[in-house]
């Protein structure tokens, strides 16, 4: 098999790391500054919080339909090659989102962004097929941190360019741009090819098509994806809103950017070092309990967001978000820990493929939700969402110990779950 091998498995988990923390980064910025960028292209109020939602929907919508179809060319022609492509598309993306100067420029440049997904599935799998197991829930846990930090150091960054340094909007994402291409270039000169166990072979539609149905069949693994997919979904919902919670706290004048980059960057940050002490957790006593833990810390805390700004200000709301950011973080860790020990081997690589395609689904829906709801006022997207967290424990709670057949099993020799 020619693989990176397992002496060289650390600086492979260190370059995909890498890879998605600089994604995250953008991303992030691409939520955090939103609102200000339609406020200065002159949006009307009235308008605004529904484009926020609209737009941020955008971001799934091209990609995807091409999720299963990236995890099959991954796994029959070249990983490293379609984390290449992301890294590329990515910097197209935050190009274009410098150059708008008008609001069907911002929603064409957040549209491509559905180009650049497939990459994190085609990360896991490869992170999994070269790490020693004893170490793979830590080890996946440490890679799940990568997008929670790039969601930290994204409104930091832009923070202290725009208020501190003067720069303009345009300004931070021309840098993202040159940060993705340094990570294409990262990825293509710093890592080695990481082939999978069992190399697929066919039509590349039939194969993707095989991978969905594998999981649909799979009453556990479909378990799985409906909670992450849920997860996302009361994440989404509330989201693109947070900047606007806190422009109602600061205002839209100085100091927005710094006051974004507190509660977006230090909740984000917060999550990203609590991941790799989940994941060992999770080791210890079972990723079912740490998930449903993690789901009800996310009902509650998404409910109090909201609410935060009128009863402490900025302080308060910062702490309520670094307290969601380690409930979601966890929830992530969990679900990346209980694919990657309860799939097959001969199903494993792609189902680790297709473990973003929920995520892309609800944040097609959440946003959407968010955008008519919030008519209702700015807490509503919070509320609904934290009662999509509390119904996503109740489902695990209902599940437990319940497996499939298939999954009972491969959890037969392994003491984590």
């Amino acid at each position: 098999m020619s693989t990176t091998g397992r002496r060289g498995w650390p600086t492979l988990v260190a370059v995909f790391w890498i890879t998605s923390m600089v994604e995250g980064l953008g991303v992030s910025q691409v939520f955090a500054l939103l609102p200000s960028q339609l406020t200065a292209m002159g949006v009307p109020d009235a308008d605004r919080l529904q484009f926020i939602g609209l737009f941020s929907a955008l971001l799934f919508v091209l990609g995807m339909p091409l999720v299963p179809l990236w995890g099959v060319w991954a796994d029959k022609y070249s990983r490293k090659a379609v984390i290449v492509r992301s890294a590329i598309v990515e910097t197209v993306v935050f190009a274009g989102m410098a150059l708008a100067r008008e609001p069907w420029h911002v929603a064409l440049s957040v549209l491509l962004i559905g180009f650049q997904l497939g990459n994190t599935g085609v990360m896991l799998a490869g992170i999994r097929d070269a790490t020693p197991r004893p170490q793979l829930g830590t080890v996946i846990a440490v890679f799940g941190a990568s997008g929670p930090v790039g969601f930290a150091v994204g409104p930091t960054l832009a923070g202290i360019l725009i208020d501190g340094l003067g720069w303009t909007v345009s300004g931070v994402f021309a840098l993202s741009a040159a940060l993705s291409l340094g990570t294409a270039a990262l990825v293509t000169f710093g890592s080695r090819e990481v082939r999978p166990e069992i190399v697929p072979e066919g039509r590349a539609l039939s194969l993707a098509f095989g991978a969905i149905r594998g999981v649909v069949g799979d009453p556990a693994v479909r378990g799985i994806f409906l909670i992450f997919g849920t997860a996302f979904l009361a994440s989404q919902m509330s989201r693109p809103y947070l900047p606007v919670v806190v422009e109602e706290i600061v205002g839209r004048g100085p100091g927005l950017a710094s006051g974004i980059a507190l509660v977006a960057g230090t909740a984000a940050l917060a999550g990203a070092l609590l991941s790799p002490a989940v994941g060992a957790l999770g080791d210890r006593i079972g990723f079912r309990p740490v998930l449903i833990g993690a789901l009800g810390g996310g009902a509650v805390t998404l409910a109090l967001m909201p609410l935060a700004p009128q009863v402490g200000g900025l302080g308060l709301l910062a702490l309520v978000a670094v307290a969601f950011a380690a409930a979601s973080s966890s929830v992530s860790a969990m679900v990346f820990g209980l694919l990657a020990t309860e799939v097959p081997a001969e199903r494993r690589s792609q189902t680790l493929n297709l473990v973003y395609l929920p995520l892309y689904a609800a944040g097609i829906v959440g946003p959407a939700l968010g955008s008519i709801v919030v008519t209702a006022g700015l807490p509503a997207p919070f509320f609904l969402g934290s009662a999509v967290f509390a119904a996503g424990a109740v489902i695990v709670i209902r599940r437990h110990g319940r497996p499939s057949p298939a999954v009972a099993e491969v959890r037969a020799g392994t003491p984590f779950v």
